[in-house]
C-alpha cells in the first residue's frame, strides 16, 4: 500500500509544529517533514513523534537571512563558514529528533564557482550525516518559484551527487519542481531510482493538492510502487483552503 508524509512547511501552517504533528496522524499519514523547525525545541518534537509513532523524515538547512533573498547557503562563494554552520544545526537537530534526511539547501549562485562551493560543503554535510547516520539530500528546485536558485536540473543534481562521491547523498525528487523544468517523470524515475532519497508531490501548475492539474498522480504513484520504491511520499503542496478541506485525495490514493 501507498504510503504518504505530511509536510508541515505547508500543511497545518496554523499550528504550532507539535501540533501539526498530530493532526497528521489524525488524518492518516504514514510520516511527517518539516522545512525550518529550528525556533521549536528538538525536545518537544520528538516527544510529540513519540507520541504518535510517526518519523520525521526530513528538514532543510537553513536560508540565511531571508530579508537580503537568501534561499540557501551551500553553493554560495564567501560564505561557506554560514553554510556550515547552516548543516551543523541541521545534523544536531537531526540527530536530537531522529530526524533521517537533510535537505542542505543550494542558495542563489551560478557557475563553476558555485558549484565548487556546493560540492565542498556537501562532503562536509556527508561527513556529519555519517557520524548520525543520516542521508544529505539535495533538491533542484524550477526558476519560476526559485528564480537564481543553483540547482534547477535533475542532470546538474546527479553530476553534482556523482562529484561529492559520498554513499549517503542522494536526490530529492520533487514530481512538481522536475515536470516544470523537465518533465519525463516516469523515465526519469525509472532510470535513476537508486539516486532518488525521497520523493514529493504536488499539482501543477498550481502546487495545490495533487488530485488535478498535468500530472496524474494516479498513474505516477502507481508507477512508483512497482519500481519497488515502498518509503512513504512527501505531500508538500499548498493547501487551496485549509489542509483537512483538501485531503480527500490522501485516501482516494491508497
Amino acid at each position: 500500500m501507498l504510503r504518504f508524509s505530511a509536510n508541515l512547511g505547508f500543511l497545518w501552517q496554523e499550528l504550532s509544529l507539535p501540533d501539526a504533528i498530530r493532526a497528521a496522524k489524525a488524518a492518516g499519514f504514514d510520516a511527517v517533514e518539516c522545512h525550518y523547525p529550528y525556533d521549536i525545541s528538538a525536545e518537544v518534537v520528538r516527544q510529540a513523534l513519540t507520541e504518535t509513532g510517526l518519523h520525521m523524515l526530513g528538514l532543510n538547512t537553513t536560508r540565511g537571512r531571508v530579508e537580503d533573498g537568501d534561499n540557501g547557503l551551500a553553493a554560495v562563494p564567501g560564505r561557506e563558514d554560514e553554510a556550515r554552520r547552516a548543516i551543523d544545526q541541521a545534523f544536531d537537530y537531526a540527530a536530537a529528533t531522529g530526524t533521517r534526511n537533510v535537505h542542505v539547501m543550494a542558495g542563489k549562485s551560478n557557475g563553476e564557482e558555485g558549484r565548487s562551493t556546493f560540492i565542498h560543503n556537501l562532503r562536509y554535510a556527508c561527513e556529519r550525516a555519517d557520524k548520525v547516520g543520516a542521508n544529505v539530500l539535495i533538491e533542484p528546485l524550477n526558476h519560476r518559484d526559485a528564480p537564481g536558485y543553483f540547482l534547477q536540473t535533475m542532470d546538474q543534481a546527479l553530476g553534482i551527487i556523482s562529484a561529492v562521491g559520498a554513499q549517503n547523498i542522494k536526490l530529492m525528487f520533487d514530481c512538481y519542481h522536475i515536470q516544470i523544468m523537465q518533465g519525463d517523470l516516469t523515465h526519469r524515475l525509472q532510470e535513476h531510482l537508486d539516486a532518488i532519497g525521497h520523493i514529493q508531490i504536488a499539482a501543477v501548475p498550481d502546487r495545490r493538492e495533487p488530485d488535478h492539474g498535468e500530472i496524474d498522480y494516479r498513474y505516477i504513484l502507481r508507477f512508483i510502487e512497482k519500481l519497488g520504491y515502498d518509503r512513504p511520499i512527501g505531500a508538500e503542496y499548498r493547501p487551496a483552503t485549509t489542509t483537512e478541506a483538501g485531503l480527500a485525495w490522501l485516501q482516494a490514493y491508497r
